[in-house]
């Protein structure tokens, strides 16, 4: 079997998906790419044959039969059309499968096979909290239980979390056994799986593009550049500042020019042409001469009089 879709797109001016083509077929394991929340399960119900695209066709074998491919084709975990409810329990889920697949859908076939996978010890527990490699396992292996199911659509297990390795070499394990696997996922874990080059991953949807790292050389070239030219900036700029603080001006009679004179402390009143050394021993001598205002060499003389006596300077009464 081999599901080629062409060209198709959905949406306004494609929107909802844009144009894409791409083909998968029984025995292999291809992924997609699709980004936004939407578009991934829009291309998984366009490959699946459960929605007609507004632009291009798919094909079964060559012909355009969406009954066949609905038929044919299972989708699996699609966000918000196929996938379970994340509180319902495991066993809750694999019970409604074997409904839907014909065959007992107690509680009790429902552990009873879930024991049988290896994961009876799950059947308690939310799907939502199952580990993301075993969800795709147990989801799988239920779709292939409806009769004439031989190829599967998985949509965006990478939203999931955990390595893409694990869900990765399960679908190549569904391929093993002869079904058309398609894992529709997003742009980090198609880069993932593009570098593990011992999965053998293709990219159904056309290539993608490297992302682009500098080498460790290119790294240290250009560290050591920068250095270079950080350097050289501040030597020229020390060099500009030396030259225009150091150099002395010259007058207009080529003779350098005095600087001036700019001590904050200096005496503005000063007279011109006096000597410092007379200026100072003359404050000293003007010390030695003053006598002490706080000593008083009469004895006889009354002390400064009380600022709080009731005198007339003082506001008494006359």
């Amino acid at each position: 079997m081999r599901v080629t879709l062409h060209e198709v797109s959905k949406g306004r001016g494609g929107q909802s998906l844009p144009t894409t083509s791409l083909e998968f077929h029984s025995g292999a394991v291809r992924f997609a790419l699709a980004e936004t929340e939407q578009r991934p399960t829009v291309l998984g119900l366009i490959a699946s044959g459960r929605m007609r695209p507004d632009t291009g066709r798919v094909t079964i074998d060559g012909d355009s039969n969406n009954k066949a491919l609905r038929r044919t084709i299972a989708l699996v975990d699609a966000p918000d059309v196929s996938d379970p409810h994340p509180d319902i329990t495991l066993a809750g889920v694999v019970g409604e499968e074997l409904m839907f697949a014909g065959v007992g859908a107690t509680p009790l076939h429902a552990r009873r096979w879930l024991n049988q996978l290896g994961f009876g010890e799950l059947a308690g527990v939310p799907i939502g909290n199952v580990d993301p490699a075993a969800r795709v396992r147990i989801l799988c292996e239920l779709a292939i239980l409806r009769e004439g199911t031989e190829g599967i659509v998985l949509v965006a297990p990478d939203r999931h979390g955990g390595s893409p390795d694990g869900w990765w070499r399960i679908a190549s394990e569904f391929a093993d056994r002869g079904y058309a696997m398609l894992v529709v996922i997003g742009g980090s874990a198609a880069v993932a799986l593009e570098r593990m080059h011992e999965l053998e991953a293709i990219n159904a949807s056309g290539p993608i593009q490297p992302l682009v790292l500098d080498r460790p050389g290119d790294a240290a070239s250009a560290s050591e550049s920068e250095s270079a030219s950080a350097s050289a900036s501040a030597s020229a700029s020390a060099s500009d500042e030396h030259s225009t603080t150091d150099a002395e001006p010259e007058s207009p009679d080529g003779l350098p020019a005095v600087p001036p004179f700019d001590d904050e402390y200096a005496e503005e009143d000063s007279p011109a042409g006096a000597d410092p050394g007379s200026a100072s021993e003359n404050a000293d001598a003007e010390h030695r001469e003053t006598p002490d205002a706080d000593t008083n060499t009469d004895p006889d003389t009354d002390p400064d009089p009380d600022p709080d006596a009731d005198t007339e300077e003082n506001g008494g009464e006359r």
